[in-house]
């Protein structure tokens, strides 16, 4: 980044941009905190954005043609592979129902002042180095780690809502702290979420999710009613009351499981683990004796999640992914030392590429349940499945002959009864009668079974 920098700070050197240009945004906040930054660079000038851009595409600093976006009074360049995106300072206007704003062009406090929050209108001369904090409260927040909108958050939330989930972001990637009358305008405008595509409420919403403060964050999107705004789901959680084999009401195991999932497992599990009990406030019951009781709840999760995630438009495969681990989630929790080999070969099978999965969410999903009621073991769950694969010397557990084979050897039309052969064949694999990929044994086994059509005619 350093080296792309360098490159805009030479090429625009005793030119008419010297002096006027300056880095912004996250940039100039990460080296504030020390922190390695993953940000765009970003420039604002007082100017033409776009003359700039083709400025340094003639220098041959920019490697192509740039992006220019008249409308808004930016352009974007890459230079070295990174992005650089060069904003002509302006002022904007929204319409209520739009995202989308006006533009004129303003100088460099009203850019500034259009801004997000405080923490991102630092200012660093691209030539001098020097530092502007125009609004005099940049620094100061930085230091204090606090989230502030540079204007009255009720008109910055209202010109552009999303910055109320990024407000969220910020806070729990950084461990900031939300401004207090910040807050509290979050709250009274989280119904104006609405007009923000569900596409950018689930960048958001991911990024949050993998953040190191991921439950807070959880816990500030619930406070302010932006959750409801978008997965209502998950806010009715909040207070539902579970049964012995828990200390927690739903919504705060949920926060202790997901806290449990680390960072690396990815945003998958990050997920299943957040709504691996969402259906808990659909299926909960009392029966005579006051007990509490959520029957199927895994399944029931798994269909709410699977419409919170369309909503978002999350992809087809991710949901099937995650509506898979929530359905499964309590299997890896039922195994007992009186399991059988078969038991835990048809476990190895259901849960395919995905038991290790399988295995962190039960693992979190118990540390977040009552320590003083029984659970599984889960290290002789382990030792007992790799017992089963060291026996299955590393292959699947599926039909060792295709259907074209079993076509073949019965002599029969293709059909159902292909399908219930090879099921048969696995069944045979998990009870420990047929080792996976021995393909004689398997066509002797479904010859004696099942004979050669032309053996009845």
């Amino acid at each position: 980044m350093d080296q792309v920098i360098d490159k805009l700070r030479r090429a625009t050197e005793h030119s008419p941009y010297q002096g006027r240009l300056y880095l912004v945004g996250g940039i100039v906040r990460d080296k504030f905190l020390n922190a390695p930054s993953d940000e765009d660079i970003d420039i604002v000038l007082e100017g033409d954005a776009a003359e700039l851009a083709e400025f340094l595409y003639a220098k041959g600093v920019a490697s192509h043609p740039p992006v220019t976006y008249a409308r808004f009074g930016t352009a974007m360049v890459i230079v070295d592979g990174r992005q650089v995106e060069l904003v002509g300072a302006r002022k904007e206007s929204y319409h209520p129902s739009s995202r989308k704003p006006y533009t004129e062009p303003g100088t460099i406090m009203d850019d500034i002042l259009r801004r997000d929050f405080t923490i991102n209108t630092l200012l660093e001369n691209l030539h001098t180095g020097e530092v502007l904090d125009l609004t005099g409260t940049g620094r100061t927040d930085l230091a204090n780690k606090i989230i502030r909108t540079p204007v009255n958050p009720e008109l910055t939330f209202a010109d552009d809502p999303l910055r109320m989930l990024r407000a969220v972001r910020f806070a729990a990637r950084l461990g900031f702290a939300i401004d207090k009358e910040t807050y509290a305008a979050i709250h009274s405008c989280a119904y104006r979420l609405n007009i923000v595509s569900a596409e950018r409420i689930r960048e958001e919403f991911i990024k949050i999710l993998m953040s190191r403060a991921a439950t807070q964050g959880m816990e500030m999107l619930r406070e302010t009613r932006l959750l409801s705004s978008f997965a209502p789901e998950l806010a009715v959680m909040y207070g539902v009351t579970q049964n012995i084999y828990h200390l927690y009401d739903v919504w705060t195991h949920t926060m202790k499981t997901l806290e449990s999932i680390p960072a690396e497992s990815g945003i998958i599990l990050r997920l299943a683990a957040l709504m691996h009990d969402v259906g808990k406030v659909e299926t909960r019951s009392v029966d005579p004796s006051g007990a509490v009781h959520f029957y199927d709840h895994q399944r029931v999760s798994a269909e709410i999640a699977g419409h919170i995630m369309r909503r978002l438009k999350f992809s087809n495969s991710e949901i099937r992914e995650i509506q898979f681990l929530i359905s499964m989630h309590l299997r890896v929790g039922e195994y007992d030392q009186q399991w059988s080999d078969a038991a835990v070969r048809r476990l190895v099978r259901e849960a395919g590429g995905h038991l290790q999965d399988l295995v962190t969410l039960t693992e979190a999903d118990k540390a977040a349940a009552n320590p003083a009621m029984p659970s599984v073991d889960l290290d002789t769950f382990r030792t007992h499945v790799n017992r089963i694969r060291a026996g299955l010397a590393g292959q699947r557990i599926c039909s060792p002959l295709d259907g074209r084979e079993i076509i073949e050897l019965l002599d029969i039309e293709p059909g159902p009864q292909v399908g219930q052969i090879k099921d048969y064949l696995e069944h045979e694999i998990i009870e420990g009668n047929l080792l996976p990929g021995d393909k004689s044994a398997a066509a002797e086994l479904v010859l004696r079974k099942y004979g050669r059509t032309s053996d009845t005619d």
